[in-house]
């Protein structure tokens, strides 16, 4: 792992969410959106490994870490995001991605260049919405039931994160979320209660880079559907090796395929 961390230093950026930025070069700010039950920690090892002078502004999204006590939608999110963020390019991990793609279609003209890992436009019917959400709600319930650790270890536990390997420290990070934090972000912003995407996938007008895992095939499908439907400059990488957290089980060909994607 390169020591480019040690070389950024961070300054928070004033607003309603924790976000900070770090990076000394006039080039377009990367703007980094976490997954459920991550915080804007979780992109260290994507960070380690990218131009310690490329200027990145991360975020803690609603309902998570620095941001727990804030509750909103989606929508909402987006513009929270864009007030705070500004102009650049938007990097989003799963939920991260299914907000980057918030952000896209609200307000395309901050958005230089979309990159969504492991993103989906959310459900196409009412009822599956309905299943998804009763299952939400029942998740909602059991971390308040659980506490935010063993859930977190039961979190991991799920197949799609079968590749993924964290440090004591990645654990000990997510454990800054609260028990109301993650319970307003999955009852606000979880993929039931999320309108479905689909049909404005194709008002996309911005490159867009769709990333997923090769184990990945659930994601692998949705994405393979979304680049028929967005414009022709869109590009679908599939990652060796990887599962749904790609950027954090092979970082090194994550940064490599997005920074030749931004360039």
């Amino acid at each position: 792992m390169s020591n480019h961390q040690q070389n950024r230093s961070w300054t928070i950026i004033d607003g309603p969410l924790f976000a900070e930025r770090s990076g000394s070069i006039s080039a377009p700010n990367q703007i980094l959106l976490h997954g459920f039950t991550q915080t804007s920690q979780s992109w260290n090892r994507y960070i380690n490994l990218v131009n310690p002078e490329q200027p990145i502004i991360r975020v803690d999204s609603p309902g998570h870490a620095g941001s727990s006590s804030v509750a909103a939608d989606l929508t909402t999110s987006a513009h929270m995001v864009v007030e705070q963020c500004g102009f650049g390019d938007y990097v989003g991990y799963s939920m991260g991605a299914r907000l980057a793609l918030h952000i896209a279609l609200v307000h395309p003209d901050s958005v230089r260049r979309l990159v969504l890992i492991s993103g989906s436009p959310g459900l196409r019917t009412t009822a599956e919405q309905i299943e998804r959400q009763q299952s939400d709600e029942q998740l909602a319930r059991e971390i308040g039931r659980v506490g935010v650790s063993q859930f977190v270890s039961k979190w991991l536990s799920n197949p799609m994160f079968a590749n993924l390997v964290s440090t004591e420290g990645e654990i000990k990070d997510r454990l800054r979320n609260s028990v109301d934090g993650l319970v307003s972000s999955l009852t606000l912003s979880g993929t039931g209660s999320q309108q479905s995407l689909w049909d404005r996938v194709s008002e996309l007008s911005m490159p867009v880079l769709l990333i997923v895992g090769e184990n990945d095939q659930k994601f692998r499908q949705i994405n393979s559907e979304m680049k028929n439907l967005i414009s022709s400059q869109t590009e679908l990488v599939i990652i060796q090796n990887a599962g749904h957290a790609v950027h954090l089980e092979q970082p090194k060909q994550c940064v490599s395929v997005i920074a030749n994607f931004l360039s």
